[in-house]
């Protein structure tokens, strides 16, 4: 997933220059009663990023389910209103944690044993170096899954983060719940990687100490700031920081930023890394400060490790990542919607707190090419979601207008639209079904519903 950059001293500088085109790449990839929520309306969205107590009651005839949940901010402030979610209400719960398992092949067993009669959607990843959860359910299946986890000493300082699901139903297909060799990949693994030691991962800024540090509100203006938007290029397409630029690279499995000087310990990731694309080359590693954000936060504190190895000694990553900005702050700094790894695809800052602007698109430079259709590069699209190419075998995440849309049946390209295997042009945000849909479809000659 890439990392962009932008050196700047503080106050923070804004370049304006076009950045490069790339292609984008598509990701790869068991229940009713009342459950109620207490919060703040006026200070906290429905759906916060949270440190969070519940409890879980449960009848004698197991029928009458209640969970009540406190949710609170990093200092741990109770609030509550009388706004509540019932518990069928469907939610997306994210959530990592960093530590050390000794048997992770029993963690997967266990864990698929509790969640056998749940109705739970996602992916949950287990192995020596910790878990990483991206998953979607029903209220009191999702909470009662989180409130049991963390009642293990190895998970009961998990950070959680819940938003809204979509049409109120699952944003996974089916739940994967297994050993993962690397809980985030990256080239080569991250087995080697100590990112179960604290010190050798960056410092956590909180939303409100990010935002002053990247806007420049510090007593010494003389220190340099480094930005790295460590995601892919087409989640920067849709979404960043106002002044990052856009990746160089399309996969965070190819970053490199920060190894473009080798010396005796260490040697370039890859023998094509240029100085010049750099934004680390060169830089005071004692006086520098190196700043870097994602959806969640996983994949800034697995590249630190990387960084701080390398000898870079002030890295900061934003807690709970762009998620926890836009709860937290709002849209503040913030330009467009958060692409997420689900159904959903994209989520305006007002997702994450009510008031918040629902996009930023009008703050954007003219001759910036963020939220510009892929194929014509000339329209500027208001619904910041991707669509996957009607070539089940190019399946590319593309943002596209609706002329080219219709130009081009759906597909990335004029390459595509010969290729054997076309899905039918999906309108708005649907996603595709499975191939063989579409396949016995055609053969019976039925219409696809």
């Amino acid at each position: 997933m890439g990392v962009s950059a932008v050196v700047f001293t503080t106050p923070v500088s804004i370049p304006k220059s076009v950045p490069k085109r790339h292609k984008p790449l598509s990701p790869r990839c068991i229940h009713g009663r009342t459950s109620r929520i207490s919060f703040n309306a006026k200070t906290r969205p429905l759906f916060p990023s949270f440190r969070y107590s519940f409890s879980v009651k449960q009848s004698k005839n197991g029928r009458n389910f209640i969970c009540k949940s406190t949710f609170s901010s990093y200092s741990n402030n109770e609030f509550s209103s009388s706004s509540s979610l019932n518990d069928d209400d469907f939610i997306v719960v994210n959530f990592y944690r960093f530590v050390y398992i000794d048997n992770p092949e029993d963690e997967v067993t266990k864990q698929l044993l509790f969640l056998q009669d749940f109705d739970i959607h996602g992916r949950i990843y287990i192995n020596e170096q910790g878990i990483n959860a991206q998953f979607s359910g029903p209220v009191k299946d999702s909470l009662r899954y989180v409130d049991w986890l963390k009642k293990d000493p190895k998970f009961s300082d998990i950070f959680v983060q819940i938003s809204p699901s979509m049409n109120n139903n699952h944003a996974f297909p089916k739940l994967r719940l297994r050993y993962k060799p690397s809980l985030v990949q990256y080239e080569g693994g991250i087995s080697h990687l100590p990112i179960l030691e604290s010190s050798m991962r960056a410092i956590l800024l909180t939303p409100v100490e990010w935002r002053e540090k990247l806007l420049g509100n510090l007593n010494d203006f003389d220190r340099k700031i480094v930005l790295l938007d460590v995601r892919n290029g087409y989640e920067w397409d849709i979404g960043h920081f106002d002044g990052a630029k856009r990746p160089e690279v399309d996969s965070f499995r190819t970053t490199s930023f920060g190894l473009s000087e080798s010396d005796s310990e260490f040697e370039s990731s890859t023998d094509s890394t240029d100085v010049d694309d750099d934004p680390l080359a060169g830089v005071d590693k004692e006086k520098t400060d190196v700043l870097m954000y994602c959806t969640g936060g996983i994949r800034c504190d697995v590249y630190s490790t990387i960084l701080r190895q390398r000898g870079y000694k002030n890295l900061y990553t934003l807690k709970g990542g762009v998620s926890n900005y836009l709860q937290k702050e709002g849209s503040d700094g913030w330009i467009g919607n958060l692409f997420v790894f689900d159904s959903r695809l994209s989520l305006p800052p007002s997702a994450y707190k009510p008031e918040a602007s629902p996009n930023g698109v009008d703050s954007q430079p003219d001759n910036s090419t963020f939220a510009r259709c892929y194929i014509c590069e000339l329209q500027r699209l208001n619904d910041l979601r991707h669509r996957n190419c009607a070539n089940l075998d190019c399946n590319m995440l593309i943002l596209c207008c609706n002329d080219c849309v219709e130009e081009f049946k759906g597909c990335c390209c004029s390459d595509c639209m010969s290729a054997p295997r076309i899905r039918p042009v999906l309108p708005g945000p649907q996603r595709y079904q499975k191939w063989h849909i579409y396949r016995d479809s055609k053969l019976q000659k039925d219409p696809i519903t």
